[in-house]
């Protein structure tokens, strides 16, 4: 039985690729006919590298934070992302973060006040809380309850919107269940009904319960025009497409990806969605060679290990 960590780490993993993988389509992605052409078609990104972003920048410090403690310390994930973005700035973090994370760098535990003055006052609702906590899910997989406080508290230090906090308990209870070493592969549509039931009422529930209803046969680009696809960077806008398409392929990291890949949008973050919910359930099994030559690797303490405690719990 794979312990919390090595569930952890398969979702990182899942996660870094979707988002290296994802990102190599944001150029193509100014003519949406030719990049759906080249998805569809299944041709792979000729790159030789495949950086990943902000969004495997920002787990990595989740995963770091959970290995230290056993569960997420505010304060000291704070510090972590923000020690990470002051060592390698040029991720491709949003305007939100570049605003916050270098005050937390100071103070640490002023994300209490500094989280929610962002937008106004309204604190963010993006899906920054969400492209990063799918390794948490998994880590909690055999506590369902956990997964949600925990979730809520990772995305609360940098996105205190209900909007962005329910994003991220949605991602990690998807984890989650991917995980969970006793669950078969359902249904796409009771798997999002079962993570909707858990996820706090508002927009990203409502298209969550959305994507259930779609019918079998809905395409990506469908799917996507229909939920979403990270354009507005809003929770509420990407978590549903990335989560539907999870769905969709519980068993194939390489097909979720494609799938997610063909609906355009914010592809690095939602491919890293997926790419951490799925990869939750099926590590890197069944990916190609050439992919996994390419994708930036993982920092070494990742696999091996860890600079700081692992206390992770048995699955």
């Amino acid at each position: 039985m794979r312990s919390s960590g090595a569930a952890a780490r398969d979702s990182l993993h899942g996660l870094a690729l979707g988002d290296a993988f994802g990102e190599r389509w944001f150029p193509l992605s100014r003519v949406p006919g030719a990049a759906r052409a080249a998805i569809r078609a299944r041709r792979t990104p000729p790159e030789p590298t495949w950086p990943w972003t902000d969004d495997t920048a920002m787990a990595l410090g989740v995963l770091r934070a959970l290995r230290a403690d056993g569960e997420i310390r505010p304060d000291r994930l704070a510090r972590v992302f923000a020690e990470g973005y002051a060592a390698d700035p040029g991720r491709g973090y949003g305007l939100g973060m570049r605003e916050l994370l270098p005050r937390l760098a100071r103070e640490p535990a002023a994300w209490r006040t500094e989280a929610r003055g962002l937008f106004g006052g309204e604190g963010s609702l993006g899906n920054g809380a969400a492209m990063r906590v799918a390794p948490l899910g998994a880590w909690f997989h055999h506590d369902l309850e956990r997964v949600i406080a925990q979730a809520a508290l990772t995305a609360r230090i940098t996105h205190c919107h209900p909007e962005g906090v329910a994003g991220a308990v949605a991602v990690a209870v998807a984890a989650a269940r991917a995980a969970a070493p006793a669950a078969a592969p359902g249904p796409a549509a009771a798997f999002l009904r079962a993570v909707a039931g858990h996820t706090p009422p508002g927009a990203v529930r409502d298209g969550l319960t959305h994507a259930a209803e779609l019918p079998a046969g809905t395409t990506p680009r469908a799917a996507a025009e229909a939920l979403g696809s990270g354009r507005r960077a809003r929770a509420a806008d990407t978590v549903p497409f990335a989560l539907w398409s999870a769905a969709r392929h519980q068993e194939s990291l390489v097909d979720a990806l494609w799938c997610t890949a063909e609906g355009l949008g914010d592809v690095d973050t939602t491919c890293a969605i997926t790419g951490g919910v799925v990869g939750a359930r099926t590590g890197l099994a069944g990916v190609p060679a050439t992919w996994l030559a390419r994708r930036e690797p993982l920092p070494a303490w990742v696999d091996g290990v860890s600079p700081d405690r692992d206390r992770s719990a048995p699955g």
